[in-house]
């Protein structure tokens, strides 16, 4: 099996035809499991989730639209499942769960972009990073982590060490304590019992990274977390991009298996 379940559809309108050329690429690139996992902010229903000056000009889309687009897919019989990214927003895990609930997710990917009003990992807004505490933001994005991971309300964490994105990365004499960062982590995502995605989304941004980075693969890996591979494609052609890197990276730390999800429960297969 391999999964793709971090695939937007944003690029394109909600139709049957820009659908089925992410479907195509999925099976030219030998993705078995696709999902489409679309950002909550899109909707105009997460306004009391997430809203500020760069989103609204986004968030254009009706919920109804693009879930029953991909429940119409299903119903033709195409090999899809119905997902979405939400940004974990501390504060607002009651209007999450509210604006979650109505729909039959087959999963659902929790991220971190903002830390406040700072969209750290959008290219028009990196000058944020200027003059600032690379450990100190790390430090502030990974207590939001952490509490995304003890809301309990997600079965995926997307691009778990996102924060890097633009290249920004702790001094040699941060690295004990990026360690620190990461074996703190461990235990939430242990609680959790969520998947954490390995993505190969960073090789195509500044970073020229996968996520996680080696440091925090080790210990996922040594403390035995579930994983999975992404992409998070924003047009077909990204569908599975990158994927023999990604899959020979899992295979160096003797990852052999993999989740899928359905009906938000969770299956361990082999992978490949």
């Amino acid at each position: 099996m391999i999964t793709d379940y971090h695939v937007h559809l944003e690029t394109g309108p909600y139709t049957m035809q820009w659908l089925k050329q992410y479907v195509e690429a999925a099976q030219k690139q030998g993705v078995t499991d696709l999902g489409f996992s679309e950002h909550g902010y899109r909707f105009k229903q997460s306004k009391e989730i997430l809203w500020n000056s760069w989103i609204e000009k986004r968030q254009t889309e009706d919920i109804e639209d693009y879930v029953n687009l991909i429940l119409k897919a299903k119903k033709q019989g195409l090999p899809v499942k119905l997902g979405i990214e939400m940004d974990f927003i501390p504060g607002k895990e009651e209007e999450i769960e509210e604006f979650l609930n109505p729909y039959p997710w087959d999963y659902v990917i929790g991220s971190v972009h903002w830390l406040g009003d700072w969209g750290f990992d959008i290219i028009e807004r990196r000058e944020g990073w200027k003059n600032k505490n690379v450990m100190k933001v790390y430090e502030e994005y990974f207590y939001i982590i952490k509490q995304l991971l003890d809301s309990q309300q997600f079965d995926i964490v997307g691009h778990i060490d996102v924060i890097k994105v633009l290249g920004h990365q702790p001094e040699k004499k941060d690295q004990d304590l990026l360690e620190e960062l990461y074996d703190e982590l461990i235990p939430h995502i242990k609680d959790s019992g969520i998947t954490v995605e390995m993505s190969t989304a960073g090789l195509r941004k500044p970073v020229q990274e996968l996520y996680p980075s080696r440091l925090l693969m080790e210990k996922l890996r040594s403390h035995g977390i579930p994983m999975m591979i992404n992409s998070d494609a924003h047009r077909p052609e990204d569908v599975g991009r990158d994927y023999d890197k990604g899959i020979a990276y899992l295979k160096q730390y003797d990852i052999g298996e993999i989740s899928t999800f359905e009906n938000r429960k969770r299956k361990i297969v082999p992978l490949g």
